[in-house]
């Protein structure tokens, strides 16, 4: 298994501008214009454990950045895109930009999270950064908040979505016969018979044929992610360990020095009492 992967199926498929700019007039329910302005500037340098499935682009005046999100339900969703698009605005804006006294004028953002995680959940709805704010008070206002919009794409949920995006539609039938083959068969079986299926099927049977190779190489690191990230984590703690190990063990050292020294102060001061006592000098 690869860890160090860039692409999933899912960014492989959208990372096109003509996707992307069928697949955002599917999620805004507008019909689909080929004029549409599409600028894709996903981060490609940043460390996010899920950063495969994330894409960021501009449609017209929008920054939309949309993940597709395959494991459990996470709550946590708006505090971590909070920290990513701070530097997807650095990226489009220049910092000399920051120190002009006119307004900068900025894109307005989009959060969408497409949910096909094998959990059930609702076919949308909304996760908010303030939900998760300690403190604060029914109708309160709060000077930041940050909105994400959930759609389940399971293949069988929000169908006039899936509808209106025959990307969006194929990759969801991809994922549920890659679930569907899994439960009866080997990992990587499952997702080449889920492959030659979709192809067999005309569903996404261009992209699959240019892309099957990847496709099945990047599916086996999806379907792991799990394991990769408790693979990373084993990583970064053993190389943390390994780091700071010496400097724990020199300062454990220097405590266990400090300790002797002290105790031998006390020794001397309890012995400086003892004489004092004996010379009938009162302490």
């Amino acid at each position: 298994m690869n860890a160090k992967y860039k692409d999933s199926v899912f960014t492989k498929l959208f990372n096109d501008e003509d996707r992307l700019r069928e697949l955002y007039a599917a999620l805004e329910g507008i019909e689909y214009d080929p004029s549409i302005s599409i600028t894709i500037n996903t981060l490609e340098d940043v460390l996010y454990m899920d950063r495969i499935n994330d894409l960021s682009f501009t449609a017209g005046d929008k920054l939309v950045f949309v993940i597709e999100h395959q494991s459990t339900l996470n709550w946590n969703m708006p505090l971590r895109i909070l920290s990513y698009i701070a530097r997807v605005y650095e990226k489009i804006i220049s910092r000399r930009a920051l120190y002009k006294t006119t307004l900068v004028k900025i894109p307005k953002p989009e959060f969408i999270v497409l949910y096909n995680g094998p959990e059930k959940a609702p076919e949308k709805w909304e996760l908010r950064l303030s939900d998760a704010f300690i403190g604060l008070e029914p109708g309160e206002k709060v000077p930041l908040d940050l909105i994400v919009t959930v759609y389940n794409i399971n293949y069988g949920q929000n169908t006039e979505l899936l509808q209106r995006s025959e990307n969006l539609s194929g990759y969801a039938q991809f994922v549920a016969k890659v679930r569907e083959n899994e439960a009866v068969m080997p990992l990587e079986q499952a997702v080449t018979e889920a492959v030659q299926y979709c192809i067999k099927n005309r569903i996404l049977e261009r992209f699959f044929e240019e892309h099957g190779g990847e496709v099945l190489n990047m599916a086996f690191g999806e379907w792991d992610w799990d394991e990769a990230k408790a693979a990373w984590q084993e990583e970064v703690w053993e190389e943390a360990e390994a780091k700071y190990q010496p400097i724990l063990a020199e300062n454990q050292q220097a405590l266990a020095e400090n300790q002797q020294a002290l105790a031998e102060k006390d020794r001397e001061n309890q012995e400086l009492r003892r004489k004092l006592q004996e010379a009938g000098i009162d302490t």
